[in-house]
């Protein structure tokens, strides 16, 4: 989960229905339910560009924007590795840091993205 203060939203990452769920923490009132990659983990906000990171073990980092008229749509996914949930985002940096698992042939690793562009 993650919180916007200034516009009142909690942002819930579902797995099952695969979902990113906006709603209002005051009431509960939901605002919107936007499908999202499978095993979702981790889920973050940056305020400053109004994107929101969910980080999917299906396989990508899922990347959401405010839109002109205030509901959040997809920007676009990062392909990133199978069972890749854990992340941290350090706003900071504009990185986000994701722990990929020994699987198979992949060796356990963690991956840097550039989340400002």
């Amino acid at each position: 989960m993650a919180i916007q203060g200034a516009d009142r939203r909690l942002f819930v990452a579902c797995r099952q229905p695969a979902k990113l769920v906006v709603l209002d923490p005051s009431n509960g009132r939901t605002f919107d339910a936007l499908d999202l990659s499978g095993d979702a983990d981790d889920v973050f906000l940056d305020e400053a560009s109004g994107r929101v990171y969910a980080a999917c073990g299906a396989g990508s980092i899922d990347i959401f924007r405010r839109g002109e008229k205030g509901a959040y749509e997809l920007e676009r996914k990062i392909a990133t590795a199978a069972g890749a949930r854990t992340c941290l985002y350090s706003p900071g940096q504009e990185k986000l840091y994701l722990a990929v698992p020994h699987r198979g042939s992949q060796r356990a690793e963690i991956r840097v993205y550039d989340a400002g562009r």
